[in-house]
């Protein structure tokens, strides 16, 4: 569990985005500058990570339950760590698939007049929105483990 000010930090998911997104775009102009065009995003990719936010979220509730008090059960203290690695890498893997996703979107915004592109930048809006949704749901699964410190001073 995260003890104090210790864990990720919206800069730093900030930070990947921006990286990944920069990376990519540059990726994305360089195939695209050899005569490709952009391949289709399924909305399955979308769903997928929708589930995966609202499982991560399921999964941080029985810790946030224990640490509140709230819980029947002992809370198993293996199980609340696995949690906060999935949170964590789940707010990872969102930052990073939006800046991946994102960079994709700009360069179908901008070709809009391309056969299929409108069509493809409202998957790409989708699956962004989706990664958006596991960045914040790991963020907020990360918060549920959350240990505050003492409030004395002892140690």
């Amino acid at each position: 569990m995260v003890n104090g000010g210790e864990g990720l930090r919206w800069g730093q998911l900030l930070g990947i985005t921006l990286v990944v997104g920069l990376l990519s775009w540059i990726g994305w102009r360089v195939y695209l500058d050899n005569g490709h065009l952009l391949s289709q995003v399924s909305w399955i990719s979308t769903v997928l990570l929708v589930a995966m936010a609202l499982l991560v979220v399921s999964a941080g509730l029985p810790v946030r339950r224990f640490l509140r008090g709230e819980a029947r059960k002992p809370l198993n203290a293996l199980r609340a760590a696995r949690t906060l690695v999935l949170a964590q890498a789940a707010a990872l893997t969102g930052a990073a698939v939006l800046g991946w996703y994102a960079a994709q979107e700009a360069h179908a915004l901008a070709d809009l007049g391309l056969p299929g592109y409108r069509t493809l930048a409202w998957q790409l809006a989708g699956v962004c929105g989706g990664a958006v949704l596991l960045a914040v749901a790991g963020m907020v699964t990360q918060r549920m483990c959350r240990v505050e410190p003492p409030s004395d001073d002892r140690d």
